[in-house]
């Protein structure tokens, strides 16, 4: 869709419905210099490189009002090398509205010199200053990439032409009310590295004709992701080695399992086996300046019109401001119409007439306002967008965007606001009060909310309810509840904590700085579960008293049994959460919109027992073996003979659990209080050694026996192909650091669980393991290895263990100990402990098995995401999400009883892709006549029935609809 903005520019509308190896010495010496104890989640969103790039990176923020600080804190949270933010206005009443490091007694004061000190906290790793003069070149060519917030036009068009010349990255943000805008001007030729931040794509090679082209057939397993004009890297083929060292190949996709690459006729034939992994490309993008064509990115695509007319409304608010010395009076008609009017001229200008005149009158009556949920954002967009101008990474906005929550006004039916009610005050809430008026703010002050979570997505809501008053009057309050303690990884995004409050309760610690920020704040603190267990706290007396839910959980679990809550309850519930880079936000709505609803999936997939066991093909599988053994070798061997020490029915509980568990428990038991109990460091070292042969070299040794490498199926086809890789021993070797990273790892965790003190001198070790004599294995030929986990529940079935499990339940009654208070110590997996040797282990056992199997290894970072479960996440995300959540609670408060003004949303910051839509309409159903809210899949009963003069009042059940559907018919005809 394109129009023309003037006689000789045009305004284009845009609209977008590997595998990693072990690090070299140098390259991992080289990371040295990234806190990786601080920066862990963000660097899986943004990698080594792109850190190391934003760290040299020198950024000016001017303008410190709520959208200018709300920028600053991300982009110093994000790990620049320096921040500098410039003002040379004072605090004013409004600025309070939505800049949450101003306090009443700096009115008066410059606002760059009051947010400094509060903003240089955040980060110790980044320089920030303040200036407090104007902006001339020879101060601006210091910097590499300038943010101007909340300026004139003409500031703007001189500022942006000095960076375009210069090279330097050039943001303008604003906002204005409910609406906002951004602008990117990055030069005129910028690499993008990577232009989505995803995990590079690979999959498994089934076949690869020699043809022109050549046709890659995946595995069967599952289908491939990859998309027409990727390039991929193959590695692993055998026969048809040529592609190995081929380099980027462009392919093209035929079917979901297989693509079309070169010409491979000349090539020798495919035998077997190989990886296709995608390889990033580079992109080159040029911006013109900000006086030139434009491009306009959509974020709610119901609105592309009024995005259109607001790019000239923006335009049309500027020649306002410069003619009368101010922006438009709040709620002042007549100060619309001239709006309107101006508008209008620069359409003419622009031969653009489509204009939507009733959003222009909006955007006057709301100009005057300033919103912490707009300006959070809107700041969190501007703040990726420096991110991106620092570090090559994801795709930049191309060139402006436009915002709006118009539809959070009051409806048709309500009130009609006016100027009176929403002229200043001399309030910290003025701000807020121009937009909504001062009725609506005392309602925002009498708000009970309860708040679940006080993470990320936490913190910045309690940021954001602290300036918009939320429960900050008498009758109002806000209770938060979080069982978490700080940790030094939350500090890179959990703004309201610093590194004086590690181990501090989260719940605590955020309560006390949003008091800060808003004195006036009634919040209570809990350190409780949201879940069945807590039910006596949280009780439906509890849930009576609220006004509405907040979720800022991190699992899915959680939301839904809170969901459940919200939904017997008959409370609204807003719901957001983040994935690095992306972000999705849903508001609940008793009787309007659909609900959370129970979780229809686990999310990843479970992998095959099997697999696990003896067929591995993906690093996953290898990492997930590896959190097993660390799980059944350090946490559950030793919590089952702490279980039977102390208590006298546990061998009866456990036999009840069925023999073949039974046997594998109890033999676990007696061995660990028997032959392997250690008695030294020195034990626990030969345990490790032992332990090394019986997992990397005697289990694959006796599986190649069943299979061996030229077994073939009953088809006559190759028993060792496509997901199924065929496996090789390791031999140890003491001088291999690999090996020796498992041994001391090992050996220090066996340690552990007995009290027995460990070390990781490898000199004393490779002595110590000079006089390991390790057993001789025989292999077995009466052994019978399952191919899928349906073969292995059969022969689990049929497994008699009688006789095995009497034999133990007797040696187990005959055990004395000599220490009768002697317990072992399970040790409870912590990825983010450098020190306890857990991640040491899974890194090692992973990597070693994953050479059994000839996988591409992981290194330490990657296997901690995969391993540890982690959740990437970035500032930026978390803000702007936090935002558009309590945008939202607006509505909510108000009492909006129309769908069409609700809205959820997913985006993603890495590409600018925005989705805001219309919630689902809740599906009703007619009981007796009348009609009532339901859910998908648990339906959530509340009605009145007349039959027979029985009433029934607020019915509150969780059925699948047949249940209900019976349940309604059995009390009929009772």
């Amino acid at each position: 869709m394109t129009m023309l903005l003037a006689s000789d520019t045009l305004l284009y509308v845009f609209v977008k419905d590997s595998t990693d190896n072990d690090l070299s010495f140098s390259q991992k010496m080289a990371q040295a210099d990234i806190d990786e104890g601080l920066y862990s989640r963000q660097l899986y969103v943004i990698d080594h490189d792109a850190m190391r790039r934003m760290g040299k990176a020198d950024v000016l923020i001017a303008g410190m009002r709520g959208l200018g600080v709300e920028i600053a804190k991300n982009v110093i949270l994000a790990g620049v090398r320096s921040v500098t933010i410039q003002d040379d206005g004072v605090v004013e009443w409004r600025d309070l509205s939505s800049q949450f490091y101003l306090k009443e007694a700096d009115l008066g004061q410059n606002r760059a010199l009051c947010s400094e000190k509060q903003l240089s906290s955040l980060n110790v790793y980044v320089r920030v200053s303040a200036w407090t003069k104007k902006l001339d070149e020879d101060f601006l060519s210091k910097f590499q990439v300038v943010v101007l917030t909340n300026s004139p036009l003409e500031e703007q068009l001189r500022v942006g032409a000095f960076c375009h010349s210069n090279n330097i990255k050039f943001i303008v943000a604003d906002t204005r009310g409910l609406c906002g805008q951004l602008f990117c001007d990055f030069g005129e030729s910028f690499e993008v590295r990577d232009t989505n931040g995803e995990t590079p794509v690979s999959a498994m090679i089934g076949h690869i004709s020699k043809d022109n082209p050549g046709i890659v057939t995946c595995t069967d397993e599952e289908s491939h992701e990859f998309t027409d004009g990727m390039f991929v890297n193959f590695s692993g083929i055998q026969g048809m080695t040529e592609l190995n060292s081929y380099g980027p190949i462009e392919i093209k996709v035929r079917d979901i399992y297989s693509f079309s690459i070169c010409n491979t006729s000349n090539f020798s034939e495919y035998v077997k086996g190989g990886v296709a992994t995608e390889v990033k490309q580079t992109e080159i993008l040029s911006f013109v300046t900000i006086r030139d064509p434009e491009l306009v990115e959509m974020t709610d695509y119901g609105k592309i019109q009024r995005n259109l007319s607001l790019h000239l409304a923006f335009q049309a608010l500027h020649r306002f401001t410069q003619k009368y010395s101010r922006v438009p009076h709040p709620r002042s008609q007549a100060d619309a119409e001239v709006l309107v009017t101006i508008t209008k001229e620069l359409c003419t200008d622009a031969k653009f007439d489509e204009l939507d005149e009733d959003a222009v009158r909006q955007l006057s009556l709301v100009a005057s306002g300033d919103l912490a949920p707009v300006n959070a954002f809107i700041g969190g967009l501007a703040a990726q967008e420096v991110v991106k101008a620092c570090s090559g990474k994801f795709t930049p906005l191309r060139q402006w965007l436009y915002f709006d929550a118009l539809e959070c006004l009051p409806q048709e039916n309500d009130e009609v606001l006016s100027e009176d009610a929403c002229a200043p005050r001399d309030s910290r809430y003025d701000g807020q009060i121009a937009v909504f008026g001062s009725a609506f703010q005392d309602k925002l002050k009498k708000q009970s909310y309860f708040l679940v979570g006080a993470g990320a997505i936490g913190c910045e809501l309690l940021k954001n309810f602290a300036l918009i008053g939320l429960g900050a009057g008498e009758g109002g309050n806000i209770t938060v509840t979080d069982m978490d303690s700080i940790e030094r990884s939350n500090l890179n995004r959990q703004f309201l904590f610093h590194s004086k409050d590690i181990g501090r309760l989260k719940s605590e610690v955020a309560a006390e700085s949003v008091k800060e920020m808003n004195p006036y704040m009634n919040i209570t603190a809990h350190q409780n579960r949201v879940c069945p267990e807590t039910e006596e706290v949280y009780t439906h007396s509890f849930y009576s008293n609220l006004d509405g839910v907040a979720a800022a959980l991190d699992n899915v679990d959680a939301r839904v049994y809170l969901d459940q809550c919200c939904v017997r309850n008959k409370k609204s519930m807003l719901e957001g959460g983040t994935l690095g880079s992306k972000g999705h936000t849903l508001v609940v709505v008793p009787h309007l919109t659909e609900s959370y609803g129970p979780s229809t999936s686990g999310g990843q997939k479970a992998i095959p027992i099997c697999t696990l066991k003896n067929f591995p093909h993906r690093i996953e599988h290898t990492l997930q073996w590896a959190r097993d053994q660390f799980e059944g070798l350090f946490k559950q061997a030793a919590e089952n003979v702490n279980n039977f020490l102390s208590d006298p029915t546990f061998v009866d509980r456990t036999v009840a659990r069925g023999d073949v568990e039974a046997v594998e428990i109890l033999e676990g038991v007696y061995r660990s209080l028997g032959e392997e109990w250690p008695q030294n460091w020195a034990d626990s070292v030969s345990w490790a050694r032992r332990q090394w042969e019986t997992l990397y070299n005697n289990p694959i040794k006796q599986l190649l026996h069943c299979f061996p490498p030229d077994q073939v199926t009953s088809s006559g086809l190759p028993f060792w192909m496509g997901a199924k890789r065929c496996p090789h021993p390791l031999t140890f070797d003491s001088n291999n650091t690999t090996h020796m990273d498992f041994i001391v790892a090992a050996g220090n965790l066996y340690g552990q669980i007995y009290g027995i003190t460990g070390s990781r001198n490898r000199a004393d070790i490779q002595s110590i393991l000079q006089g390991v004599k390790v057993p001789e294995f025989t292999l077995k030929s009466s052994v019978k290895i399952a191919v899928t986990d349906q073969e292995l529940k059969e022969e689990n079935e049929e497994r008699k263990e009688e006789v095995k499990l009497e034999i133990l339940k007797e040696k187990l009654s005959k055990l004395k100990l000599k220490d009768q208070s002697f317990r072992m110590q399970p040790q409870e997996f912590e990825k983010d402990d450098d020190s306890n040797f857990h991640m040491d282990y899974i890194v090692a056992a992973s990597n070693l098995r994953a050479e059994n199997y000839d996988i591409p290894t992981a290194d330490r970072h990657k296997s901690k995401l995969i391993a540890g479960r982690i959740i990437p996440a970035i500032a930026t995300t978390t803000a702007a999400i936090a935002g558009l959540m309590c945008l939202e609670l607006y509505k909510l408060v108000q009492g909006h009883q129309k769908i069409t003004s609700y809205r959820n949303a997913y985006i993603n910051l890495a590409t600018q892709y925005f989705v805001l839509s219309q919630p689902c309409v809740a599906p009703t159903f007619t009981v007796s006549d009348e009609k009532s809210s339901l859910r998908k899949d648990g339906y959530a009963c509340s009605f009145l029935f007349s039959t027979k003069d029985i009433l029934f009042k607020s019915l509150h059940y969780f059925y699948t609809q047949d249940e209900f559907q019976r349940t309604r018919l059995s009390i009929l005809v009772s």
